[in-house]
């Protein structure tokens, strides 16, 4: 088993809908922070040589997984594109206001104590640590999607947003289309509310 897709894109770009719909499309497991947050101590031992700035097997960090979305795996994405060259590349977008307004009143607001914290000195690297600054976030995160678009061959990239639904993932992988609707999961609402972030936020 290998990686047949590697998501670059930024974390509330649709990114766990995309895994979602990865997973029903390819039969297999697909990469996100959620599966960190769901087995923290082994997950943690894989991505160490990473946190690190070490040499790392990829192969041996996606064992088990037919494709990758969402941070830590967006941040590396140069590096994991190299290694899995034959996967598709799915960079999935919103709009820059959109983006910050929705991260702003989600992962922007997770306390110290959440799974994630490890990571942190990871994303400040790729995108800053500038949260309330929002011209800031929106200039690192249209720069992070332009290097994707500039690096990855465009018949290699798929630029992708959760309203594009079904077709667009089932073309390039040549896959029929499901019957059911496309997934849209992980709402502005639901993550405040799975993360204990009582005030409701916009976005």
């Amino acid at each position: 088993m290998t990686l047949q897709v590697v998501g670059p894109g930024v974390g509330r770009t649709g990114t766990f809908s995309l895994k979602v719909a990865l997973e029903t499309l390819l039969g297999g497991r697909c990469h996100h922070m959620a599966e960190i947050l769901a087995d923290r101590e082994r997950q943690l031992k894989l991505w160490a040589p990473v946190l690190r700035g070490e040499p790392v097997d990829w192969e041996r960090v996606f064992e088990g997984y037919v494709a990758q979305t969402d941070f830590p795996g967006a941040a590396m994405w140069r590096d994991i594109t190299d290694a899995f060259p034959d996967a598709l590349v799915v960079l999935s977008t919103r709009p820059g206001e959109s983006w910050y307004r929705s991260s702003a009143s989600t992962v922007f607001q997770l306390g110290d104590d959440h799974g994630s914290t490890p990571f942190q000195p990871l994303w400040d690297q790729w995108l800053g640590d500038r949260v309330d600054d929002r011209e800031a976030m929106i200039a690192a995160y249209e720069r992070h999607n332009a290097a994707v678009r500039a690096a990855v061959p465009p018949e290699r990239l798929l630029e992708w947003s959760v309203t594009d639904g079904w077709e667009p993932l089932c073309d390039r992988l040549g896959l029929p289309v499901p019957d059911g609707p496309f997934p849209l999961t992980n709402t502005t609402p639901e993550f405040r509310a799975a993360n204990g972030l009582d005030v409701p936020g916009p976005g």
